[in-house]
């Protein structure tokens, strides 16, 4: 290249300092591209709806399955066994729910009340986790059975808009040795399907529920424990404080609408409860702040944080990105969500945390 072909902003001959400085640039400059790249690949990996996925899928199964009838009938036509020989196989069994009587009931808060009930179909389960819950079930208005009914049969022959309606909810105390159980509900008037049920249910009604599952509980890998909830995954919580592992120590903030309002914990030396208030203001926001906020011990910590997704978005980065926090180390997940029935959010929770986890990489990516 000519003297007369040299861009106007690069020196004929460069000194070592500007071609050093050319390169970082450059460097730099094709490092964000990359980054901005691979962020948005990854988003729109991400943006296929999940009924897309889900359809693929079910075709996927589909083709298997025909597949497989096709080389049957290949293997019968060529006359290496009678078809009449085979036997039937079995009808798969239907899933039924569980049946569970009220036994009692207690109001623990202003806006909180607490049912006891009697299982006897969880008598000799193992059921060792503090976050276990059960899905109760309420048959919708218009739908033409009761109570006791088997789950795989409604679905095979009931509409949609005509099979059970679920409610989550986690259980404060279970005993399978008795198959007694203790569930808390919010109140919250009228409004809602499970809230108005709790409140009006009396001593002697029997309920519907699926269940109950469950994925955590303290263990003794851990020096101390930060665990974070509002009134949904309250009983979680103190789940969880009374299994503490001799030698550890807990830490645990509950959201609650105000003062007055706070719901019984249970107490212990090496475990501190701290109530945090909404007053008002945006779920989640003060057990946010609250958690940011706390000076972490020092040592190898476990977390469990619960509740409004609004609030685990902000404190999954916090987690994540912030604190540099291994995801093996977290029981992190939104129990509901502002704006969205139960239905609503279980639908869409997946998609949420994905989009959730493309946002966090790429956040860990800049720092």
């Amino acid at each position: 290249m000519s003297a007369e072909q040299q861009p106007a902003s690069a020196p004929i001959n460069p000194s070592p300092e500007w071609t050093e400085g050319f390169k970082a640039g450059y460097a730099a400059a094709y490092a964000e591209g990359y980054r901005e790249g691979m962020a948005a690949g990854r988003a729109d990996l991400y943006a296929a709806s999940y009924a897309d996925r889900k359809r693929a899928k079910h075709d996927a199964k589909a083709r298997r399955y025909q597949e497989k009838e096709e080389r049957r009938a290949q293997f019968l036509a060529a006359g290496s066994v009678q078809q009449e020989s085979r036997p039937e196989p079995p009808k798969k069994k239907g899933r039924t729910a569980i049946e569970a009587t009220i036994t009692g009931k207690e109001q623990i808060s202003p806006d909180m009340v607490r049912l006891f009930a009697t299982a006897p179909g969880i008598i000799g389960r193992e059921l060792d986790k503090t976050d276990h819950y059960i899905k109760i079930l309420f048959v919708p208005e218009g739908a033409d059975y009761s109570w006791p009914f088997d789950l795989g049969h409604i679905k095979d022959t009931q509409p949609k808009h005509l099979r059970p309606v679920t409610r989550t909810y986690t259980l404060r105390t279970v005993d399978t040795t008795t198959g007694e159980m203790s569930i808390d509900f919010v109140l919250h008037g009228d409004t809602g399907l499970a809230g108005p049920w709790a409140r009006d249910v009396q001593v002697g009604e029997s309920f519907a529920f699926a269940g109950p599952g469950g994925g955590w509980a303290p263990t003794a890998d851990y020096d101390h424990f930060v665990l974070a909830g509002d009134e949904a995954a309250a009983p979680a919580v103190a789940a969880a404080l009374e299994k503490i592992p001799a030698g550890s120590t807990a830490v645990a903030f509950i959201e609650v609408e105000a003062p007055g309002h706070e719901i019984p914990m249970p107490e212990n030396p090496e475990s501190e409860v701290r109530f945090v208030y909404r007053n008002g203001e945006m779920p989640g926001t003060a057990l946010s702040d609250a958690v940011r906020t706390y000076q972490v011990p020092d040592g190898n910590i476990g977390w469990f944080v619960h509740g409004v997704a609004e609030m685990i978005k902000s404190l999954r980065r916090y987690l994540f990105v912030n604190r540099g926090v291994s995801k093996r180390d977290a029981s992190i997940s939104g129990y509901w969500r502002l704006r969205m029935t139960e239905d609503e959010w279980q639908a869409s929770k997946r998609d949420f945390v994905a989009e959730l986890e493309v946002e966090e990489e790429a956040a860990t990516r800049e720092l």
